[in-house]
C-alpha cells in the first residue's frame, strides 16, 4: 500500500466514527455495493459494514490497475478493508459493470458465496469529468456525453437485470439508485444537457423498479447526497476532510457541504428499518433521512444541502449555511 492510500484510509476510517449513527443490525445480510471505489460509495459500503453487513464491492480502480477515472488513489480493495475494519465482512470483486458477463459472474459468485442479496446499492458513476456545463447541445463533445450515458445509465440497467432475480428471491429486498439532486431540484436545469438527463434516469429506475418489486416485497428508492465532500472534491479545493472549511473561502456555498458519512448512515438506516416500504419509489435525500432517523454527519450536525439550495440559492431568501445546518448532540449507538 503506498503512502498516499495510507492517508486516505487514515482519512476515511477516522471520518466514519463521529456524529449521531443510526441504530441498526445488518449481521447476516448481504449487499453489493456497485460503484464502491470511492465518495459516496465507499461510505455506504462502509456504514453497511458498520452494521454487520457482508458487503460486496464493485469498481474498476484496484491496486493493479486505475480505470479512466485516472485516480489511482483510491481503490476497491482500500473499501473493502475499511468494510472489514468497520465490523462487516468486506469483499472486493473488480467489477466493469458496462459488461454484461462480469457482472452475471459477480452476482453468481454472490450466489455462490452467500445464496442471498438483500440490499443492492447502485452508486456507478465515473463521468465527472465528461460534464460539460453551459456548452450548448450542438456544442458539446457528442463522444464524451454518450459516454456519460454508458457510465450512469447503461450501468445500472445492466446491473439490475442480473442481481434482481437473487434480490427477490426473499421478500424485503432494498434497492437504491444513487444520483445527484432530488427530483424537486432537477426540475431546474442542470446545465448540461447530457448530465441533465443522466442524473435525472436513477429517479425514473427507481419508480420504475418499485412497481416491478411490489409483488415480490422489495423496495426501491433513489437517493442523493447534498454538496458531497468525496476525496476528489476535497482534492479539487486543496483541502483535507480536517481542513475542509477552508475552502469556503472559495466556494461560499461549500459551507453547507457534508461527509460521505451522512449519505452512507442513510443507507444504513433504510437497510435497516422494517417499515422502509414507505418509501418504494420516492427520490430521497441524505439530510432528508438525518432527520428522519435522528442521525448525523460526522461532526454532529445535519446539513440541509437541498433546502438551502433551493430557499436561498435558487429562490433567494434572506439567510445562509448556518440556518440550514442543524445541531444536535453526538451521541453513540455502539457503532
Amino acid at each position: 500500500m503506498t503512502a498516499q492510500e495510507k492517508a486516505t484510509d487514515r482519512r476515511t476510517a477516522a471520518a466514519a466514527p463521529g456524529g449521531r449513527h443510526p441504530a441498526g443490525d445488518l449481521t447476516g445480510r448481504v449487499a453489493l455495493v456497485a460503484g464502491a471505489t470511492r465518495g459516496a460509495g465507499r461510505a455506504m459500503a462502509v456504514e453497511l459494514g458498520r452494521a454487520g453487513a457482508v458487503v460486496y464491492v464493485t469498481g474498476r480502480t484496484t491496486r493493479q490497475h486505475t480505470s479512466e477515472v485516472g485516480r489511482s488513489s483510491e481503490t476497491i480493495e482500500q473499501t473493502a478493508e475499511l468494510v472489514t475494519a468497520a465490523g462487516g465482512t468486506g469483499i472486493a470483486v473488480p467489477t466493469d459493470h458496462l459488461e454484461p458477463d462480469q457482472v452475471k459472474v459477480l452476482v453468481e459468485r454472490i450466489d455462490r458465496e452467500q445464496g442471498r442479496l438483500d440490499v443492492l446499492v447502485n452508486s456507478i458513476w465515473g463521468g465527472d469529468r465528461l460534464i460539460q456545463f453551459d456548452t450548448k447541445v450542438w456544442d458539446l463533445d457528442l463522444a464524451g456525453g454518450l459516454r456519460m450515458f454508458r457510465l450512469g445509465i447503461d450501468t445500472h440497467v445492466i446491473t439490475h437485470h442480473f442481481a434482481l432475480p437473487l434480490l427477490i428471491r426473499r421478500p424485503g429486498g432494498l434497492v437504491v439508485e444513487v444520483t445527484d439532486g432530488t427530483t424537486e431540484f432537477n426540475r431546474t436545469y442542470r446545465d448540461s444537457l447530457c448530465f441533465d438527463l443522466t442524473k435525472s434516469v436513477p429517479h425514473r429506475i427507481a419508480f420504475g423498479l418499485a412497481s416491478e418489486l411490489t409483488e415480490y416485497g422489495g423496495t426501491a428508492v433513489s437517493l442523493t447526497p447534498g454538496f458531497l465532500r468525496s476525496e476528489e472534491m476535497l482534492d479539487h479545493f486543496g483541502v483535507t476532510e480536517e481542513t475542509w472549511r477552508d475552502a469556503i473561502a472559495q466556494e461560499p456555498h461549500f459551507a453547507i457541504a457534508e461527509s460521505p458519512a451522512l449519505i452512507g448512515r442513510a443507507v444504513r438506516a433504510l437497510a435497516s428499518d422494517p417499515d422502509r416500504a414507505r418509501w418504494t419509489g420516492r427520490s430521497l435525500s441524505s439530510g432528508q433521512l438525518a432527520k428522519e432517523y435522528d442521525f448525523t454527519d460526522t461532526d454532529g450536525t445535519r446539513p440541509d444541502c437541498f433546502g438551502y439550495f433551493l430557499d436561498v440559492v435558487q429562490g433567494g431568501k434572506d439567510a445562509g449555511p448556518e440556518d440550514y445546518r442543524e445541531s444536535a448532540a453526538p451521541a453513540s449507538d455502539g457503532a
